[in-house]
């Protein structure tokens, strides 16, 4: 297996393969994601068009079985711009990770640190000092939880990043079983690069 960064144009070219990962991936907890290529052709579209956009692909041959994004935060949605302003923070200062999607059968082998890799890598290139990522807050006692589940924070934790006290956003997605979309809240995680 091998993780490298993806051009612009090897990106687009995968653009399926990119959002079927997405819908794979965020349908099991905590995410609940009940994806279609129609919101994936928007948020994923939104997202290739971004000044400094970077996508790390993880490869089994020629298979696409996960990817890690990130971006210029300025270049992001609005919803995860916005809570740096309203804080005082300036959101040109950050480089933010979108997904890191990777298929189970793949996990445990290190793809996960070397996704944090890449992108803490773009961000010094692109002249960054301080990455940002937000994960979904589910409340603890949500019927789809499962028993057995164990949070990233661990790993997260041991890449260098903490919960950014007190900064936190929303984001709209439609969960399995919902027959609309509805608003999430998501805190935010971060790291001043050395």
């Amino acid at each position: 297996m091998t993780v490298r960064p993806l051009g612009a144009e090897e990106a687009r070219a995968r653009f399926d393969d990119l959002a079927r990962l997405r819908i794979t991936v965020f349908r099991a907890w905590p995410y609940l994601y009940d994806g279609d290529l129609d919101y994936e052709r928007r948020y994923l579209g939104t997202f290739l068009d971004a000044q400094g956009a970077f996508v790390a692909g993880a490869f089994d041959g020629d298979a696409l079985v996960g990817a890690a994004t990130a971006s210029p935060l300025t270049h992001h949605f609005a919803e995860f711009v916005e809570p740096f302003a309203a804080a005082g923070l300036n959101a040109r200062d950050w480089f933010y990770f979108g997904e890191s999607v990777l298929l189970p059968h793949y996990r445990g082998q290190g793809v996960g640190v070397r996704f944090f890799e890449e992108r803490e890598a773009e961000a010094r290139r692109q002249g960054f000092s301080a990455c940002v990522f937000a994960a979904v807050k589910r409340p603890a006692d949500h019927p789809a939880r499962p028993a057995d589940y164990i949070p990233l924070d661990g790993f997260w934790q041991n890449r260098g990043y903490g919960r950014i006290a007190g900064l936190s956003t929303t984001f709209s997605w439609k969960d399995i079983g919902e027959v609309a979309e509805t608003t999430k809240t998501m805190e935010y995680w971060g790291r001043r690069l050395g």
